[in-house]
């Protein structure tokens, strides 16, 4: 069973290796719990036998939008549903703090996870490399 919880505690760690391992790159030292906490509307954990699993960051404008960032699975837990219910609560979270919005970028192979099983739909949008 997994367990999901909006604004739960985790430890930078956990984070750190999750990230990781869901994005292809070596284990960082981010300060994941000072970032979220400081910029953040919320973040919703998955946890398996109190085992990260899953997580995702939701930004905000302080008003109406939020934003879906970092969505991540861990390889164990995947194709069993945990990042569409990551998105589901943090939908509903964002929706009960107000926010009429809930944007998400992402890349094109993830394009039926995002629209088909999570609901999005597409728009217009821009990108400026900075």
């Amino acid at each position: 069973m997994i367990d999901y919880q909006w604004r739960g505690a985790f430890d930078n760690a956990e984070v750190n290796v999750l990230h990781a391992e869901g994005f292809a790159h070596d284990v960082l030292d981010d300060d994941w719990w000072t970032r979220v906490n400081r910029h953040s509307l919320g973040w919703v954990c998955a946890r398996r036998s109190g085992v990260l699993v899953g997580f995702v960051n939701v930004a905000w404008d302080g008003a109406v939008h939020a934003f879906i960032l970092d969505t991540v699975v861990a390889a164990t837990a995947r194709r069993q549903g945990v990042g569409q219910q990551l998105v589901t609560h943090a939908a509903r979270n964002a929706s009960a703090a107000g926010c009429d919005w809930l944007h998400v970028d992402f890349e094109e192979r993830l394009r039926p996870f995002y629209l088909d099983s999570c609901g999005f739909r597409p728009t217009e949008a821009g990108l400026l490399a900075l």
